[in-house]
């Protein structure tokens, strides 16, 4: 009997042992799982915390570019230029992006993209963190893109160049890259002034690239300034239309006009034919972009004689009561002839201009002094660069006088052996429209009047300018450049155009240069017409109706009273058809 009260008993002490022993283990187990946390959380917390931290800022941390906004141009009114619209660019992550491939048909539709192009992009730039998949692209795409939802593909706005004149500004303007850095023209000149300067910021971004916070401020961003140009863009506009008429009607293959304040050296106007749309980057080419008005130089032709003359009046040894026996046409230098149209016989200086006598020009200059005329011309600019800072201008070409030969004076009397763009062109003649003061060009508003430098006498720049009159009259060769109300003095000039081993006898190039209202002069400006083909070729009949038209409507514009008497200046004729060829 006690032996069977001892059993159960015994297997239940067992049973007690059995269930202590699993709960120490459990408790065991439990207390070294909690020490376990315990030390996880103190390694977290301390040993591993700023690794966990780097950790956390890379997968959801950012610092983000704060794009700087490009200053705005404006003409002298504060009419727009050019200005910077915000847009939005698609970027991605190549890291991210490759792991929804099953993604890329439906971002390549949205992008309007080849879909292996962009895979190949892709597969590429593995080892990179950001690359661009497209620049600059509408509002509503840029919205279609992000409700896609891809992985590792997002949105930067950015800012794009925008000119609202067109063609119209474009050659003068220039351009900018895509990331709105100044490439040509005076968004070159000024880049230092226009362009803006990034900011940085950190922030929170959830995983679909959203900023949830903004954490700090690196850097602030700092806006580019705003630019006011000399430009008066209604000046612009009419400048821009005549010479585009002009070139279609005349067939020419090019031409540039440019327009410049006399009283302060601004540059109210300067267009180029052909022209491009700086809006449109299929059109900005390296033919097609360059600005002939500061770039391209040509041998003037007559349009220079006036220079030479002023330096024969600053000489002393001529005055406006001066004559020259031009009989019987021609003068030989050297082993070479120069020939006039007609026997003009014994003239004036004034005739000598209005007539465009080569003959008489080459008399002149042969009888003044090498040194005296090559600094004249000097003076007036030519063979060096103007004050613009306009990039890529040209300083045309003006040989020192220690290499002229009698036969070089003789030509350069005339046009030859000298070149120049046409901004200088319009530079000598806005110095002689200063009574002598050559003012720096500039393409910035000037708010307050200009000094200048005397470079030539008062007494000899009005003289010459009476004698430019007379060019400007029915007797001369620059009749069409007559503004009806107004007084104008100026100077037609047709050239040929050198070639290899020669001059070409079929290629011309038409120069109306001039000031106006000749008792005052307020505007001076320049009209090249490159290879008319249309017939016409000379100066007179296909430069200087442009020069009436841009000149006289800028006088209107500007509110410039007349003052010419009423019914003494005679509306120019209409061209004849065709032409022979002679050279004035």
């Amino acid at each position: 009997m006690r032996d069977r009260r001892k059993a159960p008993r015994t297997a239940r002490e067992q049973q007690l042992r059995s269930f202590r022993l699993r709960a120490f283990v459990i408790l065991g187990m439990l207390g070294l799982a909690a020490l376990g946390l315990v030390w996880r959380a103190v390694e977290l917390q301390l040993v591993d915390h700023g690794f966990l931290v780097r950790q956390g800022d890379a997968r959801f941390s950012r610092v983000v570019e704060i794009p700087a906004h490009r200053g705005t141009i404006t003409d002298r009114h504060g009419e727009p230029l050019a200005v910077s619209t915000p847009v939005d660019s698609v970027f991605a992550n190549p890291k991210e992006l490759a792991l929804a491939t099953d993604q890329l048909p439906r971002l390549a539709r949205a992008l309007k993209r080849d879909r292996q192009e962009l895979t190949r992009r892709l597969t590429s730039s593995l080892d990179r963190e950001f690359l661009y998949l497209a620049r600059h692209i509408q509002p509503g795409e840029a919205q279609h893109v992000k409700s896609l939802g891809v992985p590792g593909v997002y949105l930067l706005r950015e800012y794009r160049r925008y000119y609202p004149a067109g063609e119209v500004t474009g050659h003068m303007l220039g351009f900018t890259s895509i990331d709105d850095e100044g490439q040509e023209g005076l968004e070159l000149a000024f880049d230092h002034w226009l362009a803006g300067e990034d900011g940085a910021k950190r922030v929170i971004q959830d995983r679909y690239g959203r900023v949830v916070q903004d954490v700090e401020s690196i850097r602030p961003s700092r806006p580019g300034g705003d630019l006011a140009l000399s430009i008066d863009l209604r000046i612009q506009y009419l400048a821009y239309r005549e010479l585009k008429g002009a070139i279609l009607r005349q067939r020419a293959r090019s031409g540039s006009v440019v327009v410049l304040d006399v009283t302060t050296g601004e540059v109210l106007a300067m267009v180029n034919q052909p022209a491009y749309n700086p809006n449109d980057r299929d059109q900005i080419k390296a033919r097609v972009y360059r600005n002939r008005a500061a770039t391209d130089i040509f041998e003037p032709g007559s349009s220079v004689k006036p220079f030479v003359v002023a330096a024969a009046l600053a000489s002393g040894r001529y005055d406006e009561h001066s004559v020259i026996d031009t009989s019987p046409g021609f003068y030989k230098v050297g082993i070479k002839i120069i020939e006039d149209k007609h026997d003009l016989g014994v003239i004036d200086l004034a005739t000598v201009l209005a007539r465009s006598s080569n003959v008489g020009m080459s008399m002149m200059a042969l009888k003044l002094d090498p040194e005296q005329l090559w600094r004249t011309l000097s003076g007036f600019g030519f063979g060096q660069v103007t004050t613009s800072g306009y990039p890529g201008e040209s300083a045309g070409l003006l040989t020192h006088y220690s290499h002229w030969r009698p036969i070089g004076i003789a030509t350069l009397s005339y046009g030859y052996g000298l070149s120049v763009t046409p901004l200088q062109l319009a530079h000598a003649y806005a110095t002689i429209g200063a009574l002598g003061f050559g003012r720096p060009i500039t393409f910035l508003r000037v708010d307050e009047p200009v000094e200048g430098q005397r470079t030539l006498d008062e007494r000899v720049c009005r003289t010459l300018i009476g004698m430019l009159e007379s060019v400007v009259t029915p007797a001369g060769t620059g009749l069409r450049a007559a503004i009806p109300g107004y007084r104008v003095a100026g100077k037609t000039g047709t050239a040929w155009k050198s070639t290899a081993g020669g001059y070409s006898t079929d290629r011309y190039m038409a120069v109306f240069g001039g000031v106006a209202p000749a008792s005052n002069p307020r505007l001076a400006a320049v009209v090249v017409i490159d290879e008319p083909g249309a017939g016409l070729y000379y100066g007179g009949d296909v430069a200087a109706p442009v020069f009436s038209a841009v000149v006289g409507g800028a006088l209107r514009l500007l509110a410039i009273a007349p003052d010419a008497p009423v019914g003494s200046q005679p509306l120019p004729p209409r061209p004849p058809a065709r032409q022979t060829v002679a050279l004035r």
